[in-house]
């Protein structure tokens, strides 16, 4: 409402009067955000193995985390920005990832009658989403789009904090608290009230290591999944820090080590000017 007037008042008061309506908007904005953020909880933070500067991620954690995706969060949530070879090496091997490819079908084209066709998938494949467009999504969750959770974790605030406490937070909601038809209490989410039913439960996949799989189990797991498709090039990145911190201190110590013996008889040598030796007679 502010901000509509905003042209208005710099063409009538000039640029003091907009510059002031602009900071009253601008406050206001900040008033609502405070008030808004009152009505959450935040996530207390959780010691996260891979936060390290020289550490990596569990990749056990990792390929349990894909299996919680894979048989949990994938009916709605998609990993747009994740092909299948990016899983190789990582959480499964390459004949590993080949087949999971190939139990997908994958819609391309067109061919050579200009229509669409399904083919099975392949390792450069993106992991296919549960729905062909957004408004699918919609359908099939009462309104509600669930988002693509391939950054998840870098678009919310504490990142893998954020997602454990809001798979582990589901609970009954305080007195006074009205919740609407298809909604569930969530402390963690905004204004909590969350249209995603709690998806976890004590045993809901049974992990191939024999891990078991306890709600909160199910949720770390999960949590440093989305970690690793939120940044998947971090171990590589941390290798080559290594690296090249190692060989910027080489070439300091070289630098440092040349500049002293380059100059050292420049600064350590005295010029004297003695009376009467090889000047003009007197």
């Amino acid at each position: 409402m502010m901000a509509s007037r905003l042209p208005t008042m710099f063409r009538k008061n000039g640029l003091p009067a907009a510059a002031a309506a602009f900071a009253a908007a601008s406050a206001a904005s900040a008033s609502v955000t405070l008030l808004d953020e009152e009505d959450v909880v935040h996530a207390p933070h959780y010691p996260w193995r891979h936060q390290g500067y020289f550490s990596s991620f569990d990749h056990a954690a990792l390929r349990r985390g894909y299996q919680v995706y894979r048989e949990v969060c994938a009916s709605c949530h998609s990993l747009h920005y994740i092909r299948f070879r990016e899983l190789v090496g990582v959480t499964h091997t390459k004949e590993e990832v080949k087949q999971m490819a190939m139990d997908v079908d994958v819609l391309d084209g067109p061919n050579d009658q200009g229509e669409m066709f399904e083919r099975p998938g392949k390792p450069y494949d993106v992991i296919p989403s549960p729905y062909p467009n957004k408004e699918a999504g919609r359908a099939a969750n009462g309104g509600a789009y669930p988002p693509d959770l391939s950054l998840m974790v870098k678009a919310r605030h504490n990142g893998a904090d954020y997602v454990f406490a809001l798979l582990t937070g589901y609970c009954d909601p305080p007195a006074g608290k009205e919740m609407m038809p298809g909604l569930h209490y969530n402390p963690y989410f905004p204004g909590g009230a969350i249209s995603m039913p709690p998806p976890l439960n004590d045993g809901g996949v049974e992990y191939e290591d024999g891990t078991e799989a306890t709600i909160s189990q199910q949720a770390r797991d999960i949590a440093q999944f989305l970690s690793w498709t939120a940044e998947p090039e971090s171990e590589e990145r941390k290798k080559n820090a290594c690296k090249y911190m190692v060989v910027l201190a080489f070439m300091a110590l070289s630098v440092g080590y040349y500049k002293r013996w380059k100059w050292a008889p420049l600064k350590t040598r005295q010029i004297a000017y003695v009376k009467g030796v090889g000047g003009a007679p007197h």
